[in-house]
């Protein structure tokens, strides 16, 4: 099928795009990488009258350390980043979580903000956003504004985004010397969508956990923070345990893949998996 008609947009500035928005309101939507945005469109799942092309937006595809951070601009490649030393370095976590989207074509175009932005609870850049406790710069009409993670997420696909703004950076703490990071997930095949999966940092001092953030996504209308699992950790319990305690406190629902009891019985192996995967790395 082919999507139904609109009108393209291609600003060069932020402030182009937030007008656009703010003129067009529910009729506007914003394309930055297209990966889900265009089947969407040719599926006539979506449809809307004006889209709003980010790609000539200036500024928007910079990778940059600011004050403890590494700032990734909205519109910088999925590919650009899980490529980048500068990420690998920083954010070993988001550079580990790259790889798993989709195939390297769709990397290619999709983008980081892109990704956050469209909150699809199945997918990995948001629960790394989300364990890392990043930071969404929002731009809008009459500005910028910064969202924490765990506020950004509403409902699946839904953010806190005004209608009239952009997500225009995002914002990932870098974390210091004795920390280790891991992604597990299961799939039906590679590249599709993950039926549960985990991301998982830690810092240690010796034998001690002394940070810790667990990360879920595929088992909740968002991604999902395994609190419980993250204080049994810092309290000395040890991988499986842990893996337990975050599967005891999700509820995922039935659909055509899975089960939501099969998905919580694999829950608590992939958080296992990943955090004896990120305390190997650590101790390293």
């Amino acid at each position: 099928m082919k999507p139904s008609s609109f009108n393209y947009h291609a600003p060069t500035r932020v402030e182009e795009a937030t007008a656009l928005l703010a003129e067009h309101g529910d009729g506007a939507k914003v394309l930055a990488g297209g990966q889900s945005l265009v089947p969407m469109l040719s599926l006539r799942l979506a449809s809307f009258e004006h889209l709003v092309d980010l790609n000539k937006v200036e500024g928007l595809s910079a990778i940059e350390r600011v004050n403890g951070h590494l700032r990734v601009g909205a519109i910088v490649r999925q590919a650009v980043a899980e490529h980048s030393a500068d990420v690998a370095a920083s954010v070993p976590l988001l550079s580990k979580a790259l790889p798993h989207i989709g195939h390297f074509q769709i990397r290619n175009r999709g983008t980081v903000g892109g990704s956050i932005a469209h909150a699809d609870p199945a997918s990995e850049l948001p629960a790394v956003a989300l364990a890392l406790d990043a930071t969404i710069e929002a731009a809008g009409p009459g500005g910028t504004r910064k969202i924490a993670a765990a506020d950004f997420f509403v409902s699946t696909w839904q953010t806190a985004l005004a209608d009239d703004e952009i997500l225009s950076a995002v914002e990932f703490p870098v974390w210091g010397p004795g920390s280790g990071f891991a992604v597990e997930e299961l799939t039906r095949r590679h590249g599709d969508f993950a039926l549960a999966g985990a991301v998982v940092g830690v810092q240690v001092s010796g034998d001690t956990v002394t940070k810790a953030t667990i990360g879920l996504f595929g088992v909740g209308p968002t991604p999902l923070r395994a609190s419980a699992a993250e204080a049994a950790l810092l309290s000395g319990a040890d991988a499986a345990e842990a893996g337990k305690v975050a599967a005891s406190h999700i509820s995922p629902v039935d659909d055509i893949h899975a089960s939501g009891a099969y998905r919580t019985q694999v829950t608590a192996v992939i958080v296992r998996r990943a955090i004896e995967a990120a305390l190997k790395e650590a101790r390293s």
